[in-house]
């Protein structure tokens, strides 16, 4: 199905907690994964087998996926595929316009057609392909149909109702959907927690100030404490009766935890939070309110957007207009254009909403995968990419100067507009493409990097590993918050992360700086038993192990170090009967599911990429995972993907990033058939 983007910008990667199936620090759920997964593959390796063959068959499958992907980038330089995730994204679309009475009923039509496609034979919605049905998204996409007219006794209503009763209701949902409902009276403000505005003013040593949280929870928490200090409530156009066990008894008693455990102690103090709400002085509380507003307005970006993701824009949005800015206010103008442009319209109608936009992220690596795959250094193509992507470096200071200040700035965000907050995941690799590009600037290209280098190296937790977006953002306390059940909140370093900004001062002849060193001691500590390495920000293992052995490489560990070699074990492990890899989002839940799952192109890409890196460029292991990527391409050179292999919050948030089937399989083919990366914009570097 093609689909088409209104309009070009915006993003979302935040931080989670890990679960995980090697080792009982991530936990210790014992399930097991089936041991066959229901969905394509899971046969007989297809394809050819012998090594000629396979050769062949990869560079077959390499020039039809170059052709593919060089007819998608844009004409200014830049790729982006659809970021797609959950129907939350579209009921709340739908529930901000409803609330802010700017409802069209195109845009209802459509949205409805697209949230009924999604829903699953036993009326529920999950949160990711193939994955069960989950609570508050269900409740909050029946919400949506309600208001596009769909009516309680149509049967696909009527099985999703059924099934929320029996999960406990609007009352079993999370903190954010009851908020939604708050709006229109669908559940009480009082029996929320709190969030007071005057957390605006507390200073960033002590804990629990803004700054204390991942930046994306950052910007959602601001307008809401806004939100939750209005209590604001529109006319419910419907009752909601039948989404509740009890109609009479809609809040679920809970026992207080003991006051000598952390739940006990943030239940008491989102009571003490209660009571406060009732005396706050009117100065301090009109006061906080106006310092959070102003923190909203400063950093609305150019697009109108705010962070480049669509949560806080839909929050920040509702914020202002309860603080008295009109629908006609420049700033709020501009942030509802903004929403648009993460609207994606299908053939058949419909339309889905994205979380975010990637273009920096998908245009680095699309460079990536070309110039592995043979395109020359100084194809056009090519050097027209490394001019968006040094266009779009991020040279003013953002939120991270709270913690790095004096830092110069030099990163890259993931979307088109997010000045606030350049990432290192896409900083590291913005510089890994730039390297392959023979530019004919090279002391544009040098200036560029180095600027990025430095940043990067100033971005270093305390621990000597990387985060994404801040330094040493590590608080226990934010995640403990009843307020805080929607995902992650806080951004600590992963070794996906680490292992990007590893290989990239390698690449820049810093393998034997101290500061690689200690990046790649921490990789080395953070290896399962198994020989894996979790993925933050991909799924799972596979992803994590896949980022991480070429870093080692890269840095200087011979392929028989014993880390690289249990890793290679562990791959070759889980390997499908298909030939390729796969692994579903539950392994971030139960142990059983680690590197299992239907095969994927972006996952058999990733555990290749790790055997090439290991020096297992003639295994069975990796002649297998080439003939299946080769054998499961379509004639236009692209590849299908219905499973989600991105993440945004680990299970609670995840992501399919339509690209991802087109990058990273070309990359792996690339190398298996052309070797290692060569990187002919590298040059002698200043020192950093």
């Amino acid at each position: 199905m093609t689909a088409t983007t209104d309009g070009s910008p915006g993003a979302m990667k935040p931080r989670a907690a890990a679960a995980s199936e090697c080792a009982d620090h991530h936990h210790t759920d014992n399930t097991r994964a089936p041991d066959v997964i229901d969905s394509p593959g899971l046969a007989a390796t297809p394809g050819v087998t012998d090594a000629p063959d396979v050769l062949a068959a990869a560079r077959r499958a390499t020039d039809r996926a170059v052709e593919h992907l060089l007819a998608q980038q844009d004409d200014q330089g830049w790729w982006k595929g659809d970021l797609e995730t959950n129907v939350t994204m579209d009921a709340e679309d739908l529930l901000l316009r409803q609330f802010l009475g700017i409802q069209e009923e195109k845009t209802v039509l459509a949205a409805a057609l697209h949230i009924r496609g999604e829903q699953r034979d036993d009326g529920t919605w999950a949160t990711f392909h193939g994955g069960p049905g989950e609570l508050s998204t269900t409740i909050e996409a029946y919400v949506a149909l309600r208001l596009a007219g769909d009516l309680p006794d149509d049967p696909h209503m009527e099985r999703a109702a059924a099934w929320i009763r029996a999960r406990g209701g609007i009352g079993a949902s999370r903190v954010f959907t009851r908020i939604w409902l708050a709006l229109f009276g669908w559940w009480k403000w009082d029996d929320l927690p709190e969030m007071p505005p005057e957390m605006i003013f507390l200073p960033s040593w002590l804990p629990l100030n803004i700054y204390a949280f991942g930046c994306w929870a950052r910007q959602t928490i601001v307008p809401l404490s806004i939100v939750s200090a209005k209590r604001p409530v529109r006319p419910a156009p419907f009752a909601l009766d039948e989404l509740h066990t009890n109609p009479r008894l809609r809040v679920p008693r809970k026992r207080l935890a003991p006051p000598t455990s952390w739940e006990g102690v943030f239940q008491r103090l989102d009571k003490a939070l209660h009571v406060y709400r009732k005396v706050a002085p009117a100065r301090l509380r009109g006061a906080a309110m106006k310092s959070a507003a102003r923190w909203i307005v400063e950093r609305q970006e150019n697009d109108g957007c705010w962070g480049g993701i669509q949560p806080p824009a839909v929050y920040s949005l509702i914020a202002l207009h309860l603080l008295g800015y009109d629908l006609d206010h420049p700033v709020m103008r501009a942030g509802l254009e903004s929403l648009d442009r993460f609207t994606v319209w299908r053939e058949d109608g419909a339309r889905m909403i994205e979380a975010c936009q990637s273009p920096v992220w998908d245009t680095c690596l699309a460079t990536i995968a070309l110039a592995d795959a043979g395109v020359g250094p100084d194809d056009p193509a090519l050097v027209k990419a490394a001019d968006w992507m040094m266009s779009e470096q991020i040279v003013r200071s953002g939120d991270w100067a709270v913690r790095r200040p004096g830092l110069e700035p030099g990163g890259w965000a993931f979307e088109f507009h997010n000045d606030n907050y350049p990432d290192i995941d896409d900083t590291a690799e913005v510089v890994l493409a730039l390297r392959r590009v023979a530019h004919p600037d090279r002391a544009r290209i040098r200036a560029t990097v180095d600027r990025a280098v430095r940043w990067s190296l100033g971005m270093r937790s305390r621990n000597g590993a990387w985060a994404a977006f801040d330094a040493d953002n590590t608080s226990p306390f934010p995640n403990r918050l009843p307020f805080c059940d929607f995902g992650e909140v806080i951004d600590p370093p992963s070794a996906d992360v680490t292992a990007h900004v590893v290989e990239m001062l390698a690449v820049e002849g810093m393998a034997d700086d101290p500061r690689t060193r200690r990046g790649v001691e921490w990789l080395l500590a953070e290896q399962e038993p198994s020989g894996a390495w979790f993925g933050r920000w991909g799924v799972n293992y596979v992803y994590g192990t896949g980022a991480v052995v070429p870093a080692l490489t890269a840095a200087g560990l011979p392929t028989d170090h014993p880390a690289v070699r249990r890793a290679v074990t562990w791959l070759e492990t889980v390997q499908n009967d298909d030939g390729g890899w796969g692994e579903d989002l539950r392994s971030y839940r139960e142990r059983g599911w680690a590197g299992r799952g239907a095969s994927t192109a972006s996952q058999t890409a990733w555990a290749l990429l790790a055997l090439l890196a290991a020096g297992e460029q003639g295994a069975r292991s990796v002649e297998r995972g080439v003939s299946w990527l080769a054998a499961t391409q379509r004639e236009d050179g692209s590849w299908d993907e219905p499973y989600f292999t991105g993440t945004g919050f680990p299970w609670d948030f995840s992501i399919n990033y339509h690209l991802y089937r087109q990058v990273f399989p070309l990359t792996a083919l690339g190398r298996y058939v052309h070797g290692e990366p060569t990187y002919p914009g590298l040059d002698v570097r200043e020192g950093t």
